[in-house]
């Protein structure tokens, strides 16, 4: 080979690094729209990416989708945001994984924005209430629904069920924090895969499209690792370090300017923490932000939690965004020398910023070195036991959710160092009963979709209230 061959050799092996898999400005349609075709949850957004993304655009492969899908999944986080930066990076690089997370962030963080102004403005009219009792309603129907869905695919074997089952006592009745629960689960599911145990394998989650599905080689991908997708420690600690500073530095502002009492120092530091432990999805957080918010911070109430969760299911994005709502809220009732709305805007700001930058920071860091965890018994085991136990704090949610619906008066009932929630039987509230099942049946018999629950429970909600 000649100098001139060698330096040629060189220059298309540079030029490959900076090539896009796919035109940039196509990627962006793409994005935009999967964003907007984001309703029903994780498990709906990630059909449609597979949808798009892989039977239609034959972007990806199947394999790699699925690989890429089992890592978001051992984050903290919400799985499907952060498929959408690891499969955006892949096709286009670090600006291809900013665009594709932010895509799909900002059409629920405008929806929820407008409907918390809504909410806060027009919430004592009685149309409004009749919509979001309504809303509510449909709700606990939809969190049953992830009860029986999550757990049919997680307790397979006594093991699992075991760590359900500790969980559920362990957040019901001794109150232990939702991190200790996920730590504790992580912890003996890692033991138990790295002893061989078959009771802690774990195998595919996601089962999307068509039989006859899309081998990578015949994707625009191809089955080759591109050259910005292999690990770079240098990368790797530069962007990470970046996006550390940008996520953690406006909260270390807030706490050297405002104070540790402040609500806006509070919502950064607590949903910070919330970043880095929130695993198990949207469902299985929700009681440790219902808890943290609704009880020892006091930033709004049961129901209110209900209203928030219903508005999410609603609008486009991940479904944690509802926590956006609940910053909303705390900057509203604790304005400071700000207007109520203007608080308001910066708390759900601040909120979604804390919430959702670290899923950047986890992909951008781990995904070079993703090839590295395919197969590792371990971590298999930890994420198995891990989503076992989420199905029992879910099953708390449902229950702490179902009280505050269907009943107006809760008794706390304590014995030998545990407490517990009881409802008075006789403040039952008939037409929230009537209406949770009604929305219950159209979910588990009808096998409607949740939008159309959610739309329909509004619809009837608004009626009554009208009545």
């Amino acid at each position: 080979m000649t100098m001139t061959d060698v330096t040629r050799s060189r220059v298309s092996s540079a030029q490959n690094q900076q090539q896009d898999i796919v035109p940039f400005s196509e990627a962006v349609k793409v994005w935009a729209r999967v964003a907007a075709l984001s309703f029903g949850g994780p498990a709906g957004q990630i059909a449609v990416m597979h949808r798009i993304v892989v039977d239609e655009k034959k972007w990806i492969g199947e394999h790699r989708f699925l690989h890429a899908l089992n890592y978001c999944m051992v984050l903290p986080g919400p799985e499907a945001h952060q498929l959408a930066i690891y499969i955006g990076w892949l096709l286009n690089r670090t600006k291809g994984g900013l665009t594709a997370g932010l895509l799909f962030v900002l059409p629920g963080f405008l929806a929820m924005l407008a409907l918390s102004y809504l909410y806060v403005i027009f919430g004592g009219v009685s149309a409004i209430e009749g919509m979001f009792f309504g809303l509510k309603c449909a709700v606990l129907a939809i969190v049953m629904q992830a009860v029986f869905r999550i757990g049919r695919r997680a307790l397979k074997n006594t093991p699992m069920l075991a760590i359900a089952a500790a969980a559920f006592v362990a957040i019901f009745l001794l109150h232990v924090p939702f991190p200790l629960i996920i730590l504790g689960a992580g912890i003996i599911g890692y033991a138990g895969g790295r002893a061989g145990l078959p009771a802690f394998g774990v195998g595919a989650d996601h089962k999307s499209g068509p039989i006859k599905i899309l081998e990578d080689r015949n994707s625009a991908l191809g089955e080759d690792i591109p050259h910005h997708a292999r690990p770079n420690l240098a990368w790797s600690l530069k962007i990470s370090g970046a996006l550390a500073i940008m996520w953690l530095a406006p909260v270390a502002i807030l706490v050297a300017t405002l104070g540790w009492d402040n609500v806006f120092t509070k919502i950064g530091l607590f949903f910070s923490q919330m970043a880095v432990v929130t695993f198990g999805g949207a469902y299985a957080v929700l009681a440790y932000v219902a808890q943290a918010a609704v009880e020892s911070h006091g930033w709004l109430r049961p129901g209110e939690m209900l209203d928030g969760l219903g508005m999410a299911e609603t609008t486009p994005g991940p479904l944690i965004m509802v926590t956006q709502f609940v910053g909303f809220l705390a900057g509203y009732r604790d304005p400071g020398v700000l207007s109520p709305l203007a608080a308001a805007t910066v708390g759900a700001m601040l909120t979604t910023w804390v919430t959702f930058l670290p899923s950047f920071l986890w992909i951008f860091a781990g995904a070079p070195f993703i090839e590295k965890l395919r197969g590792n018994a371990a971590l298999s085991g930890a994420m198995s036991a891990i989503t076992a136990a989420v199905v029992g704090v879910i099953l708390n949610l449902t229950i702490w959710f179902g009280l505050h619906v269907l009943f107006a008066e809760i008794r706390t009932v304590s014995a030998g160092g545990w407490t517990m929630d009881l409802p008075v039987i006789s403040s039952i509230a008939w037409p929230a009963l009537a209406l949770t099942s009604l929305a219950a049946v159209a979910i588990f018999r009808l096998k409607l979709s949740v939008v159309t629950t959610l739309l329909v429970c509004a619809g009837c909600g608004l009626l009554y209230r009208l009545m």
